[in-house]
Order: C-alpha cells, then sequence, then structure tokens
C-alpha cells in the first residue's frame, strides 16, 4: 500500500491581491510572535459558509500554506481549503470603513452558495 502524500504548500488554490497582503503584513508585523494569518471556514446553514481570519502563532502539523513574496504566510487547514479553492482575498476601504472580501468563495464547487431548503419551523427554504 503506497503513503498518500500531503502536499502543504498552497499555489493556486486561494489568491490574495497586493492590497491585502499589505494590510495583512502590516496587522502581523504590529504583533509579537505571530507566524501569520488563518484563514478558517464556519457555520453554514442557510446564511452559507462564514470565512474570517484569526492571528498564528504557531501552525498546525497538518496546515496548508499560501506564502506571499513579501514573507506572508496565510495558514488553512486541508478541509476548510475545500472550501477555499479559488478564492480571492481582497481588501477595500470606502471611507472610514475598511474590510477585508472574500470573493468567488463558490468558484471551485458545485454551489451557487444557495441553501437547498431548510427545514427550519416554517418548512421554508432560505429567504
Amino acid at each position: 500500500m503506497s503513503e498518500i502524500q500531503f502536499n502543504s504548500q498552497i499555489t493556486n488554490e486561494i489568491s490574495v491581491t497586493p492590497d491585502a497582503a499589505v494590510q495583512l503584513r502590516g496587522i502581523v508585523d504590529n504583533e509579537d510572535g505571530v507566524a501569520g494569518v488563518r484563514i478558517f471556514v464556519a457555520g453554514g446553514g442557510c446564511g452559507g459558509m462564514n470565512y474570517g481570519m484569526t492571528l498564528v502563532e504557531q501552525p498546525h502539523d497538518r496546515d496548508c500554506t499560501w506564502e506571499g513574496d513579501d514573507g506572508l504566510k496565510v495558514f488553512v487547514d486541508a478541509v476548510a481549503l475545500g472550501f477555499l479553492e479559488g478564492v480571492e482575498i481582497d481588501f477595500r476601504s470606502e471611507g472610514l470603513n475598511q474590510s477585508f472580501v472574500f470573493k468567488n468563495v463558490f468558484a471551485n464547487t458545485n454551489s451557487g452558495g444557495a441553501c437547498g431548503g431548510c427545514g427550519g419551523a416554517s418548512g421554508g427554504g432560505c429567504a
């Protein structure tokens, strides 16, 4: 039986725009002992998946890693990567509002992001 090789290097599964990379690099550089940023996927249900980021002091053994030209490291666990494949992380600044934006989150999945009928108390699907 052959052993399956775990590929921990992210190449084109996700992308980070230059604006987002600059912002993330600035956040990482301002914190002591931080190795990079973790992208995570949570939730589900009618509202769809929730995407977020947190700082990482020590990556996990089974993390996949995307590394930018400036040394920025983005960590994603293998399960979350399946939901993130094809995503582009961007940064938007509109007046006082600044945020990271996940674009194309359903680019390489068979889901359009719509709920197939949640069966809530009203028996309805998603609004």
